[in-house]
């Protein structure tokens, strides 16, 4: 959909407003292309180039299995990091931004409230911006790009490289810094477990809490919606969630010296397998 306004040479502003159009008039039809871009945009370019580079594709996008544990540690890990990507929303929300940058965000938003608000079915929302996003997104930046970046930059430039692209990816300027954490978390996974699947999990817990606390909120008449944008996050929420996640960090660093986690392990891919 944006492609084809694009094409018809559209200012932003004027994108935005025929983007809210179709919002109000056909919203599945956006979600349902949304989702068609996300597959055929993302994902399916993502496992042609890895089939280019490795006749072990799985392998060169970290699509192996890994042990509970380490899905347990990554799920409370983002639990713990919840509190300091939300204070980090409510700082990135107040650094300055130039007036169009700022009405352009705020479309953007409006645009992503009514899909979260429109009080339509959870479970087909969740699939399209929950289910969907956590496979494909994953695949792309941490499957592949982490990968590459980590052959050049080395693991720890390979996961800010990730991360950092992936916080720029969504495009909303105000949110760089707790996408951007999230995105480093994400790669920190999958760098620690040696696995996607964990990254793929902790991204669709998060996408899916908020699709379901947005729908809670707007189908109980008490709260108001704008509410969730301004929430202040108490700092000893903060403090608490730094203190729980430093030793899951530490416990997920150790899984990449165990056998059968770390590259180089049986079944790992091999180097020389992998073209630049």
């Amino acid at each position: 959909i944006i492609v084809g306004l694009l094409a018809q040479g559209l200012a932003p502003g004027e994108m935005m407003e025929a983007l809210g159009t179709l919002m109000e008039e056909r919203i599945n039809l956006v979600l349902v292309a949304n989702t068609i871009g996300q597959i055929f945009g993302l994902a399916l370019p993502t496992l042609l180039i890895a089939r280019l580079h490795s006749s072990r594709w799985a392998d060169f996008l970290h699509l192996r299995p890994t042990s509970a544990y380490a899905f347990g540690l990554a799920f409370v890990g983002l639990v713990a990091l919840t509190p300091v990507v939300q204070f980090l929303g409510s700082v990135n929300q107040h650094l300055p931004l130039p007036d169009f940058l700022q009405e352009l965000e705020q479309a953007q938003i409006d645009l992503i409230d009514r899909v979260l608000l429109q009080g339509g079915a959870v479970w087909l929302t969740l699939l399209m911006l929950a289910v969907t996003p956590a496979i494909c997104e994953e695949l792309l930046f941490r499957g592949y790009v982490q990968r590459q970046a980590e052959r050049s930059l080395g693991i720890v430039g390979g996961i800010l490289f990730s991360g950092i692209i992936f916080g720029l990816y969504h495009l909303r300027l105000t949110q760089v810094l707790p996408l951007a954490t999230l995105g480093l978390y994400l790669a920190f996974l999958t760098w620690s477990t040696g696995s996607l699947y964990p990254a793929m999990l902790v991204h669709f817990a998060n996408n899916a809490f908020a699709i379901i606390l947005s729908s809670y909120v707007s189908s109980s008449p008490e709260y108001d919606p704008a509410d969730l944008e301004q929430f202040e996050v108490p700092w000893y929420y903060i403090v608490v969630g730094i203190a729980v996640f430093i030793p899951v960090a530490m416990r997920l660093a150790r899984l990449n010296l165990e056998p059968g986690t770390g590259p180089g392990t049986p079944g790992a891919p091999e180097r020389r397998d992998f073209f630049i």
